[in-house]
């Protein structure tokens, strides 16, 4: 018996693991993925199972708790956003080597217009790359279908899967049909091919081809219920969309387009249905999310000039995200009426929240800097980004996560004084550590501000896992301790922390100041629970 629930894109997939017989369930928050997790950790069939599921340091560790899991033979998942695909690609990448033995599906959430997120890159290039299958969902459905699905692929090509999700999709909501009765989990096994886990280059030698002859069968498996070709009487123009690009043609088109259309939901793409469209008609639009991967294939094969049409050619725009109406203007479909914007809607941008510590940080930094010919700081991923607006105007780069501490050591080696770098409790546990372990080995004179809200503050207040053990991962790491100064982040404290904060700069070498003061919103919620308890 099936029942209808009402879900984001993110709890679609995260409901179709659990259904799917999924183990285990390792992420990094990070929008628009962050619901993947909190779902799997609220849902009463993964708390009765155990299902165990984890906020990871990082994404790279994510990845690696998930393929133990596999190598035991179980199914799991590692959830990120796109960029964190990054920080994992190193065991990503040699996960396709290795395979899998239980189904793992590795989730990536783009974010197209960059709502959240430094760039707007596509994770799609990573499958090719690595040679694993993508899955791509166009709905709420698919997403939660595409699970079972995922697990299955896996198990019967034993390769890792990585399922792309982006930011519409993932945040809205649709009524999804699920499974009256959830899968059993997998026992535990052993790989039947135990050198390939071993990837010393003699065994990595034997297995590539292996990895490469997969990958070609992965290509016929893709025509499925999710890729598939419907025909049109109107042979001029053929369609290729993607994903959730799909449902843009079909509401462009009132659900009856002219045009075939060639739905492509898994990759590497089945090239005889794209032959077989673009034999048929004399020109190919190509409506994807994201960055112009298949219209690029497309270009790549041969086809004459103006053939292909998209992203690169203009007909659809080149940065953002798709629309409905953008896919309109594409065809030449009159637009839509638009409702005017009602005067008392203003824009408003992103702001620290009042009573934050990041706040008490940035006026006691400024305070300081002043005092100093041309200072640098050097800011991180974070909420305290935002210190780079006003009225603070407090750091100088953000480039990714950890970079604060290590842009600060290079700038330092190159002569910069002050060197600042300011980063968040979170994120040094995420990537800082290592950065700082270069500055301590070479005792750079740079001062690393760690503004310590005891969360994951900026996607909605995860466990952070350096609380509570900042100072003794600095010192453990070798810092010296009388360097690392704990200070409190509050309105009351501003001059003193100033004058921590001068008398570190002046100090040669390297310190680090640990400005500690918990978020206001999960102190709001912390308070609450109590309360409730009471």
């Amino acid at each position: 018996m099936t029942k209808r629930q009402l879900l984001l894109g993110n709890e679609a997939f995260a409901l179709g693991a659990i259904h799917a017989g999924m183990s285990g369930a390792y992420a990094y928050p990070g929008t628009p993925s962050t619901e993947i997790l909190e779902f799997v950790q609220r849902d009463p069939i993964a708390k009765e199972r155990g299902v165990h599921s984890h906020w990871s340091a990082n994404e790279k560790t994510a990845v690696e708790e998930a393929l133990g899991m596999s190598f035991a033979g179980r199914r799991a998942i590692a959830a990120m956003k796109h960029v964190g695909l990054n920080v994992a690609a190193d065991p990503f990448v040699n996960s396709a080597m290795t395979g899998a033995n239980g189904g793992l599906i590795v989730v990536a959430a783009d974010d197209p217009s960059m709502h959240s997120s430094q760039n707007e890159q596509d994770s799609r290039f990573y499958g090719a790359f690595a040679r694993i299958p993508v899955l791509e969902p166009a709905d709420q459905q698919e997403a939660y279908d595409m699970a079972a699905y995922g697990f299955e692929l896996s198990e019967k090509y034993a390769t890792p899967v990585l399922l792309r999700l982006v930011t519409r999709l993932a945040h809205s909501r649709a009524a999804v049909a699920t499974v009256g009765e959830p899968a059993p989990e997998n026992p535990m096994s052993n790989p039947d091919k135990p050198a390939r886990w071993v990837l010393m280059p003699a065994n990595s030698r034997r297995r590539y081809p292996e990895v490469l002859d997969t990958y070609n069968a992965l290509e016929d498996a893709a025509s499925t219920r999710f890729t598939h070709l419907t025909d049109g009487p109107d042979h001029s123009i053929g369609i290729v969309a993607s994903g959730i690009a799909w449902n843009y043609v079909m509401e462009a088109f009132g659900g009856e387009c002219p045009y075939p259309v060639l739905k492509v939901a898994q990759y590497p793409i089945p090239q005889k249905l794209l032959r077989q469209l673009a034999d048929s008609c004399k020109s190919v639009m190509v409506v994807e999310e994201g960055q112009p991967v298949i219209e690029e294939s497309l270009r790549g094969i041969g086809t004459p000039d103006g053939f292909v049409r998209g992203r690169y050619t203009g007909e659809l725009p080149r940065t953002g995200e798709l629309s409905v109406e953008s896919v309109r203007r594409a065809f030449g479909i009159a637009a839509a009426p638009v409702p005017a914007t009602p005067e008392a809607v203003t824009p408003r941008p992103p702001a620290l929240c009042q009573g934050c510590g990041h706040r008490d940080v940035f006026h006691a930094l400024n305070d300081t800097l002043s005092g100093y010919e041309s200072p640098k700081v050097f800011g991180d991923i974070g909420c305290y980004t935002l210190g780079y607006l006003a009225p603070f105007r407090a750091i100088d780069t953000v480039v990714d996560m950890g970079a604060s501490i290590t842009m600060a050591k290079g700038a330092s080696d190159a002569g910069q004084h002050p060197a600042v770098a300011v980063i968040g409790d979170s994120t040094f546990t995420h990537s800082g550590m290592t950065g700082l372990l270069d500055a301590i080995n070479e005792n750079s004179n740079i001062t690393v501000v760690i503004s310590d809200n005891l969360t994951t503050a900026m996607t909605g207040g995860q466990d952070s896992q350096g609380t509570g053990k900042l100072r003794d991962i600095c010192i453990g790491l070798g810092a010296a301790p009388e360097h690392v100064v704990e200070i409190d982040a509050s309105p009351r404290k501003v001059a003193e922390m100033a004058e921590v904060f001068r008398r570190e700069i002046d100090h040669d070498g390297l310190s680090v100041i640990i400005a500690a003061r918990e978020c206001l919103q999960t102190a709001r919620r912390h308070n609450s629970s109590k309360t409730r308890r009471s």
